[in-house]
């Protein structure tokens, strides 16, 4: 005779997203986004673990697969409040994953990321430079070593929010003996300083999100050296590659995102509906729900290791797409697409869609090519990284980065 089947108190185990499901609920329940401030529900997020969930814990993470953030944003955005991409997006999408891998000090690493969750303190990225765009190793910006610190000269260009931010992701050359790609360093630098100087550049829009950054002998600890002296590219790749990510990837509801625009515009001029554009809009949402349903297959099976250069065809795919249903937009509207308001400089803390018209929208629409790698650098890397396609020449690869024609 078989002994009776035994049992336990133990609940079954809980899978990973029904924990990270569970422990956003009750977060949202106890700082309901419509009640408090944004930066009190963001700070009980990190605390619970769930501001980047792939993240170590203590490090406002639990350790799970990334792809489960979305249920977090999926959960936060339903109860009326923010994704925290939108509030700091360069410090959210794309420094946090870069100070975690390359830190060299948890205290410091954790004391850069609880505010920079909350959106208290705006992160930017200081690569570009006027001489180094589309190819960023080639950049001039040095650092020199002076005892326990850097001593910081160069110009910077094409730096969103760079105006308000309290900390910048900066590339320096540090050897100019060696090869461009092998003498650089990754530094945070306080933005705040003397010698950092910060002017607008004016868009099309009127905003001045983008900046230009001059750098003239500001300083910057070792001890906000990530990685190591010399090995700025490696640490560089990992921002560029969640840069594209996060760019690309933000994914939501069938028929949700610019495609709802369109749509919602569409409805609101049956007259001026014709077979031509019914066929271009037809298009367009079927680019929009493949482009979808990528992103979320990609989010779903993400893993918690750094992404790859498949982020660039979201990226790709994203920039191209945003352009081309707000053409339609503009062709539908026909004449009124002219009228534009006001293009009055705007410094605005973090550019939004709320608030602007379908005009500035199509205007600013006009970056998304350009910004966070172009489009035919994205190709090229997807030609390259993904494809196995042979690469561009490139003849100064071994050559001292100082013996490399300029200008």
């Amino acid at each position: 005779m078989s002994p009776p089947a035994t049992t336990t108190d133990s609940p079954p185990a809980t899978t990973d997203a029904a924990r990270v499901e569970e422990a956003t609920r009750a977060v949202v329940a106890a700082h309901d986004p419509r009640t408090v401030s944004r930066e009190e529900l963001f700070g009980a997020l990190y605390d619970a673990g769930l501001a980047w969930v792939h993240h170590p814990e203590g490090l406002g993470g639990l350790g799970v697969p990334r792809g489960l953030q979305a249920v977090i944003d999926g959960i936060v955005t339903d109860a009326g409040g923010d994704r925290m991409f939108a509030v700091n997006p360069i410090g959210y999408g794309m420094g946090a994953p870069t100070v975690v891998e390359y830190g060299r000090d948890r205290e410091q690493v954790a004391a850069w990321l609880r505010p920079m969750a909350t959106g208290e303190e705006i992160w930017c990225q200081l690569f570009s430079e006027p001489g180094a765009g589309s190819d960023v190793a080639g950049l001039a910006t040095s650092a020199v070593p002076d005892g326990d610190e850097w001593v910081v000269n160069g110009q910077k260009v094409w730096t969103t929010l760079a105006h308000i931010s309290r900390w910048g992701m900066l590339v320096a050359r540090t050897d100019p003996d060696q090869p461009k790609h092998r003498g650089l360093t990754y530094f945070v630098i306080d933005m705040e300083q003397p010698g950092v100087e910060v002017r607008p550049l004016r868009q099309i829009t009127g905003q001045a999100e983008f900046n230009e950054v001059y750098l003239n002998d500001a300083r910057v600890p070792d001890a906000h050296r990530l990685g190591e002296v010399g090995a700025g590219w490696r640490a560089a790749i990992t921002t560029l590659m969640n840069e594209r990510t996060a760019i690309g990837g933000v994914t939501g509801r069938r028929g949700s995102g610019v495609i709802a625009e369109a749509l919602g515009l569409w409805r609101a001029y049956p007259e001026r509906q014709t077979p031509v554009l019914r066929d271009r809009l037809a298009q367009l949402w079927t680019r929009a729900e493949t482009h979808r349903l990528t992103l979320a297959r990609a989010r779903r099976t993400a893993t918690v290791g750094q992404p790859g250069p498949e982020g660039s065809v979201s990226k790709l795919v994203g920039a191209e797409l945003n352009q081309e249903v707000y053409e339609f937009c503009m062709d539908l509207l026909g004449p009124e697409a002219l009228l534009y308001d006001d293009y009055t400089m705007s410094r605005d803390r973090v550019h939004t869609d709320s608030g602007s018209t379908l005009q500035q929208r199509f205007l600013r629409s006009r970056a998304n090519t350009i910004e966070g790698g172009t489009s035919e650098v994205m190709r090229n890397i997807l030609g390259e990284r993904v494809l196995g396609l042979p690469g561009a020449p490139r003849s100064d690869s071994d050559r001292p980065w100082k013996e490399v024609p300029r200008g």
